[in-house]
């Protein structure tokens, strides 16, 4: 990282870096699993030989368990995101639609990603990222949602069914809920590479931190940041 100048800020908790470390395993892991069990052939035409399958634990139905208690584990890292959210302001750093802040930033970062402006304004976390993050929280909550709905079908529970049963009747039926689901995935694994690739091309074109940040928790910036007013912690020069 560049030293001198460069501002040191503090933004997001330890309950947040490991949501997203949990988060980023689980996805990894649903999306396969998620993929054998939509079509145990997606591996080529012969598929996996049942007797290897079942040799080396990889049944269906241990397949199906793998991705139930991944799907858990997944719902479950939420409560530290939710704790982090509460207790640390950098860990809020949602769109916030009603700002002119965020319409302005919107058409920066548009402009600069498509190489139209050489660079963007600073942010501590841009309008574009701000509302991705939301975009996949909200798809996020589909997959819970319809993988539930599905789950209660397989292994009947009051519980499950009462909260989420409605939902197969009012997306149509089961088969409807099961190609939302499977689409939606899709939409996060795009999501997924995007997000990758735009913060790898952010370490290296701003130098801020990016990626580092979600393990340390700091960014730095050479400009204070539009959006500095988010978070309710003094910046401090970097060592």
């Amino acid at each position: 990282m560049r030293q001198g100048a460069m501002q040191r800020y503090y933004l997001f908790s330890p309950w947040l870096r490991i949501f997203h470390w949990v988060m980023v395993i689980c996805v990894f892991i649903l999306f396969v699993t998620g993929l054998y069990i939509g079509n145990p052939f997606f591996l080529g035409n012969q598929g996996i030989d049942p007797t290897f399958a079942v040799a080396n634990g990889l049944s269906m139905e241990t397949i199906r368990y793998i991705h139930f208690i991944a799907a858990y584990i997944l719902v479950l890292s939420f409560i530290p995101r939710i704790y982090g959210f509460i207790i640390n302001p950098g860990d809020r750093l949602l769109p916030r639609f009603w700002t002119k802040l965020y319409w302005t930033g919107i058409m920066d970062t548009q402009l600069h990603y498509m190489f139209l402006r050489g660079r963007h304004r600073p942010y501590l976390r841009n309008s574009l990222a701000r509302s991705g993050y939301l975009a996949v929280y909200f798809m996020f909550l589909i997959e819970m949602i319809t993988g539930f709905a599905m789950y209660y079908m397989v292994e009947p529970n009051r519980l499950l069914a009462k909260i989420f049963g409605p939902f197969n009747n009012l997306l149509v039926n089961e088969y409807v809920v099961h190609l939302i689901h499977h689409f939606v995935a899709w939409f996060i694994i795009l999501f997924v590479i995007v997000h990758v690739y735009m913060a790898v091309r952010a370490d290296f074109t701003e130098k801020g931190g990016e990626i580092s940040a979600m393990f340390s928790g700091v960014k730095y910036l050479e400009e204070e940041p539009d959006d500095v007013g988010d978070i309710l912690v003094k910046k401090a020069k970097a060592e």
